[in-house]
């Protein structure tokens, strides 16, 4: 019997989900953030989910691009980007704007369809895998590996959110490089993480220093990452780099923008990694032809799903770029999407990034686990992730009765509230 894969329904649940106060360059998390649940159902009845951005100019491309969906192949993956190319986007709600949630730079329509598309690519590689009984890897090609491995994302972080707002967690405050340190052992200890990266921009670039260093004497022979999101001037990136020179595995986004990067690239040996600089395909050949990085942090939310990023991967194969994967406040669904194609790309040689360690709630019925610092690759069809509905309507309704301001992040919003005074810094900070 034939099956009627074309999409008879296409669901979107916008959600809140709890975040830690982590600081970063621009602010601190707010109390929740946004994030938006895809489900694509055909007319057979299999239904396959997917996960992105939930602020409202996502879900304003979002919900036209949902409708033009029903009655599509499911398989016809390509057809999704022309699709989402007829969808109008209002343009001055993101051109030259700073897209908070990914600290990526510069916001333009066109990310903003490539971060839509991503989530319905995901769902309908779930839904194919689930009707044919394949995981999502086969579909891209075939894994070569069985786990893949993360790396702990560190962050400077304050022991609550201001006023006592949002939800409250174990892990305490880490402003200091003694608290830094002690973070990073739980990351090891629960979950066995043997790299670390660490969010810096936060304080001037000596304490960062500082907390690399004791980094380095705590866990001897460990990679270590620093990320800045862009917040220094050529000549801090170039002091700071001359100081870590003999730790850091690579710094990724010191100074802002493909010709700082370059310069700095060119009077260091530290590798420079990004997930700033080199966003689209549009931006590869001035990065690359200028030597600005040497590694390239893909997500797949922002290149528009994860045969993107398989073709990013092997761009980056044949410039001899390193790659791996950036990460943003993402759930269950994105890690397991993640995990499924960097299964699939060959010369993965950093560990990944992922923040889920520091998201307390989910959507699924059993969150992914680290084992050793990995994610086990599933062969159940799909993505191998199942919907709880009643979590799912739970942080649903949190959207629905939002009066904080919560449907868009907003890291200066929320720094706001703990001082008054606060502006985003001027780049470079320092």
């Amino acid at each position: 019997m034939i099956r009627d894969l074309s999409i008879a329904e296409v669901r979107l649940t916008p959600i809140l989900v709890a975040d830690p106060p982590l600081l970063n360059t621009q602010g601190i998390h707010q109390p929740y953030t946004p994030r938006l649940i895809v489900e694509v159902v055909t007319a057979d009845g299999t239904t396959g989910v997917g996960e992105t951005y939930g602020d409202a100019k996502y879900l304003e491309l979002a919900r036209p691009f949902a409708d033009r969906l029903v009655g599509h192949p499911v398989s016809d993956l390509n057809g999704l980007f022309e699709l989402a190319d007829r969808v109008t986007v209002d343009a001055s709600r993101v051109t030259g704007q700073v897209d908070v949630g990914g600290l990526r730079g510069v916001q333009t329509a066109e990310k903003l369809r490539l971060s839509v598309v991503s989530g319905f690519e995901v769902a309908c590689l779930d839904a194919l895998g689930k009707a044919l009984g394949l995981p999502v890897h086969a579909l891209l090609g075939g894994k070569v590996r069985s786990e893949v491995e993360y790396s702990a994302y560190l962050f400077y972080k304050w022991a609550e959110h201001p006023n006592g707002n949002g939800e409250k967690d174990d892990w305490g405050a880490a402003l200091d490089p003694a608290g830094i340190v002690e973070q990073a052992r739980t990351f090891k200890d629960r979950y066995g993480f043997t790299s670390f990266k660490l969010k810096g921009g936060v304080f001037p670039p000596d304490e960062e220093i500082a907390a690399i260093r004791a980094l380095a004497a705590a866990f001897p022979g460990h990679p270590l990452r620093l990320d800045p999101n862009g917040a220094w001037s050529v000549e801090t990136s170039l002091k700071v780099a001359e100081e870590l020179r003999d730790v850091l595995e690579y710094l990724e986004d010191p100074a802002l923008g493909t010709p700082a990067m370059a310069e700095v690239a060119a009077r260091t040996g530290v590798p420079l990694a990004t997930n700033m600089c080199v966003t689209t395909f549009a931006e590869v050949q001035e990065a690359f032809t200028t030597g600005a990085v040497q590694v390239v942090l893909s997500d797949h939310h922002y290149w528009g799903g994860l045969r993107n990023t398989q073709r990013l991967a092997a761009i980056c194969r044949t410039f001899g770029v390193g790659v791996s994967m950036h990460s943003n406040t993402h759930l269950g669904i994105s890690l397991a999407a993640m995990t499924h194609v960097a299964s699939t790309v060959p010369g993965l040689h950093h560990a990944c990034d992922s923040h889920y360690p520091w998201q307390s709630e989910d959507v699924l019925t059993e969150r992914p686990t680290f084992t050793d610092g990995k994610v086990t690759v599933s062969d159940a069809p799909g993505l191998g992730v199942e919907l709880d509905r009643e979590r799912l309507a739970a942080l649903h309704r949190r959207w629905l009765d939002d009066d904080g301001g919560f449907r868009d992040r907003d890291d200066a919003a929320a720094m706001r509230t703990a001082d008054s005074d606060w502006v985003t810094p001027s780049t470079p900070r320092w």
